[in-house]
Order: structure tokens, then sequence, then C-alpha cells
């Protein structure tokens, strides 16, 4: 078990999209999608505001992180713009003073508060250090060569995905990890080891996540008509 004091939460965002041009200021439903990233950690009944940090470099980012008064780590131009070393995508990872780390995507705008502090409740309860969000997918899957590689019942002579093994899909809107680990580079724990990262179900709409232009356009409408879906 983990101790809650040890955990950081974080937001880390940039302007430099190319799919979706300045997407985290970009108005979104009379707001955007940094500021409703930021109100849903603040509206947590487990994280401390002083565990919660935006990890930003432009002053557009930095200007929204004042105005809702919380907590800054200012990332590097070179930060920013990274690419593949986790030690300079996560900078923070040795210089603030926490042994977790939480991370949350600002780019899924219907990702609830409840479900946040459901995972932060989980993590902190377990003993593995990694913990990463996905969602149930019960279909059929076929390898480049043609090969069916979703576990099928033997008994089983027609599709029918009520009876297929379930698998999980990534859903790159909630990840855990130790925080010293990531000089290493080392994200979660080790993906090849089973069981070594643990994985927490979600709802799939929630993990619903704003890469192009397209998705963007719908998550407006999604976000705006959510409470009916």
């Amino acid at each position: 078990m983990k101790d809650i004091k040890d955990v950081l939460v974080v937001v880390q965002a940039r302007l430099n999209s190319e799919r979706v041009p300045q997407k985290m200021i970009r108005s979104f439903n009379d707001t955007s999608l940094f500021e409703i990233a930021i109100k849903k950690i603040l509206e947590s009944k487990i994280i401390p505001k002083k565990n919660f940090y935006v990890s930003v470099y432009e002053p557009e980012l930095i200007a929204i992180a004042k105005k809702h008064n919380v907590n800054i780590y200012n990332r590097s131009e070179k930060s920013a713009n990274a690419e593949s070393s986790l030690q300079e995508l996560y900078e923070w990872h040795d210089k603030l003073p926490f042994k977790y780390v939480i991370k949350v995507n600002g780019c899924s705008p219907l990702l609830k508060t409840e479900t946040i502090d459901s995972f932060i409740e989980t993590y902190i309860n377990q003993e593995e250090d990694g913990l990463f969000g996905v969602w149930e997918k019960k279909t059929y899957y076929w390898n480049k060569k043609g090969k069916l590689i979703t576990p099928w019942p033997k008994e089983l002579f027609f599709m029918n995905t009520k009876y297929v093994e379930p698998v999980y899909e990534a859903a790159h809107v909630l990840y855990a990890s130790r925080m010293d680990t990531i000089k290493n580079n080392i994200w979660m724990g080790d993906f090849q080891k089973e069981g070594d990262i643990k994985l927490h179900v979600m709802d799939e709409l929630e993990c619903f996540d704003i890469d192009y232009e397209w998705q963007f356009k719908l998550g407006e409408q999604l976000y705006k008509n959510y409470e009916n879906i």
C-alpha cells in the first residue's frame, strides 16, 4: 500500500501539435481541453492540491495554470519538443519530491473525476508499481498473415463475441509509475513481464482521446451531450 502524500498527479501539455494545432488552448465548448483537465483534478476527493502539478512550457499554458492557482513545473523547450527519451519527456522525474506519479491525459475531455479517483485508489492500494488504464474488447483480431489471434472456444462454430475471451486495449488516458525508474527508461514497469503492470479497466467512452481534427469536432459534440449519452 502506498501513502497518498508520495503520489504526484501531473497533466503535461504543449502547443506544438501538428495534427490539431493549439488543441490544448483552442476553444472547446467555451473552455479548453487544458482547463477541463485541470478542473476535473481539482474536484478530486482524494488527491491533495499540493500533489497536483501541470508540466508546461508555453506562456499561454502557464497563464491558464496560474488562473486556476495550480502548481506549475516549468517544462523546458527541449522537453516540450521531445519525442523519444523518457528522461527528456518527463524531465520532472528527479526534480519533484514524490515517489510515484499518476499521469492524466489532458486530451480526454470525457474522463470523469470519479474515474480518476478510482484509478488513484486502486494504485495506492496495490503492491505493484505500475497501473495502466485500458478498456475491454470482445471481438476478433487477425495478424498480418491472416491468422486469427483471438482466443476462440473450441466448441464455437460461428462468430459470436458473447463467447469470445476478452482482450484489453490501451486507453492512453491514465498511467501510474514509480518516479525513480524513469531514469532507466522504465515507465510503469516491464511490459514483457506478465503481471508487472496492472490493468485498470475503464469505460470506453471516457477513453476518447483527441489526436485528429475530426476527433476535436466530434469531442465537442460528445462533451456537450455527455449526460444524455
